[in-house]
């Protein structure tokens, strides 16, 4: 009985203590729910305090905002776009604005001679001051903004002069950069592809040297009105190491300034970005000159060639006219219709006529050869013999032609009875068709017959002989003459 008695109070006790540890933790929870909202509003109270002693000018807690980290600031409100014109130039009725601009040329993509025309992808940047773009700031110097900012404010309407085609690049927003700094300056730049007209003098080419130029200049405003100008001089021009072009060599890069007018409008300031390019040689070398040269030479293998194999000389003289006609046309297909007689145009033309002479040549020759045997017929019929040559059966007469040599005149006369028809008067030494006639006397029957001998002289191989050496030393020559005037 005292046992559970015992057993009883220990229990009881138990459940006392447990009430009275549960109600102080609850308390305590209280308790810090409690100071967590009164440190909250003592923050915010001293937050108060503090802005209302900065509009009272306490020295301790001033502290100027930085508008441009709240998040809470929108761009427009922070510029104040809704309070300004933005259709109005920067400091509209007073001195014209001066709007600095920089080029940094990232390729030059084709030359093209057909159209006269040149592609160039490059960054243009501009700087002006507006005084209605400033804001405070004291940590973030300046603000950055896409094309979406450069829609709502002022920016100078530049335009390239002599352009065929342009456009911003928008891969894979559009390619437009405004930054605006504090005191109002303004940086806006863009990455611009443009077609633009080069007027280019081909009469030299391809031994040619082309300067081209991109203009930029503003489209509404004249020079009262805005100044343009290059920032820092031919500094403002930069180019990537790397442009290089396959049929050009980038010689050098320059910038003007000029004043351009217009009847209707007035005067407007230009720009001027003016590159000179070289052409390579080697590539016009391979493609025209060479197999022009080698046509030329080939057309002279006919001249070693006999007079009388026809169909080696006309095939020969032939095929070279047609290929010397097909590389005028190749080369002329890739170039303008131009009024003006270009170099490569002289060389072909010039090598095309001598080609065409050596056909000539062959004809004449082979005429002459058809004339000179005409005369050999002739002069074998008023041989002193009046059998002839074609009667070998007669006694009194037995003709033996033995063939052409070529002989001195002044051996002619070791022989018995000559009759020379033809042959020239020097003597010299000349190419002869020899008419050997045995001429029989019946009286002297059993006696050795006398020999008689016909010189007939033909000449028809000294124009071959002279168009070894003339037309070589005539091509030579004219090499040397273009190569000096337009190398």
């Amino acid at each position: 009985m005292c046992t559970m008695q015992v057993d009883t109070v220990l229990v009881l006790f138990c459940v006392c203590l447990m009430w009275v540890s549960g109600r102080s933790a609850h308390q305590r929870g209280d308790k810090l729910v409690t100071y967590k909202q009164s440190r909250s509003r003592r923050e915010t109270s001293r937050i108060d305090d503090g802005g209302a002693h900065s509009k009272t000018g306490s020295p301790i807690l001033k502290r100027s905002p930085d508008m441009t980290k709240s998040p809470m600031t929108k761009s427009e409100q922070l510029l104040r776009i809704d309070d300004h014109d933005f259709t109005m130039r920067p400091a509209f009725g007073g001195p014209p604005i001066p709007v600095g601009v920089d080029v940094q040329v990232e390729s030059l993509d084709t030359i093209s001679e057909v159209d006269m025309d040149f592609t160039m992808t490059l960054y243009l940047r501009h700087y002006w001051k507006d005084e209605r773009l400033s804001f405070p700031s004291t940590n973030n110097q300046s603000m950055t903004f896409d094309s979406r900012l450069a829609k709502k404010i002022w920016v100078p309407d530049m335009f390239f002069v002599h352009s065929k085609r342009s456009f911003i690049h928008d891969t894979t927003t559009d390619n437009v950069m405004l930054r605006v700094y504090p005191d109002g300056n303004v940086l806006y730049s863009l990455r611009v592809t443009v077609t633009a007209m080069c007027n280019m003098d081909l009469s030299r080419f391809p031994l040619d040297t082309q300067t081209c130029s991109l203009e930029i200049e503003s489209y509404a405003y004249t020079d009262d009105d805005l100044m343009l100008y290059w920032k820092k001089g031919n500094e403002s021009l930069n180019t990537d190491e790397r442009i290089s072009l396959s049929q050009f060599l980038i010689q050098k890069f320059h910038t003007t300034t000029k004043l351009a007018f217009y009847s209707s409008t007035g005067w407007y300031n230009r720009l001027y970005i003016h590159f000179t390019l070289r052409r390579h040689i080697f590539f016009f070398l391979l493609q025209t000159y060479f197999p022009a040269t080698l046509m030329v030479m080939l057309s002279w293998v006919s001249f070693w060639i006999d007079r009388r194999a026809v169909p080696a000389r006309v095939p020969l003289g032939i095929t070279t006219v047609l290929t010397m006609s097909t590389i005028i046309t190749g080369v002329n297909a890739s170039m303008p219709r131009v009024s003006y007689i270009k170099a490569v145009d002289i060389y072909l033309w010039v090598s095309f006529v001598f080609v065409f002479l050596s056909v000539i040549e062959y004809a004449a020759v082979n005429y002459l050869s058809t004339v000179q045997e005409r005369k050999e017929r002739k002069l074998r019929e008023r041989l002193p013999c009046t059998c002839g040559i074609g009667n070998p059966d007669d006694a009194m007469c037995e003709p033996q032609i033995i063939g052409y040599t070529t002989m001195d005149a002044n051996s002619i006369g070791n022989y018995g009875t000559a009759g020379n028809y033809g042959m020239p008067e020097n003597g010299g030494r000349q190419e002869r068709m020899l008419a050997q006639v045995v001429l029989g006397d019946p009286q002297l029957t059993g006696q050795v017959k006398r020999p008689g001998y016909v010189n007939i002289w033909i000449d028809t191989h000294a124009i071959d002989k002279y168009s070894r050496m003339v037309f070589p030393g005539s091509y030579v020559l004219f090499n040397i003459i273009y190569w000096s005037i337009y190398s």
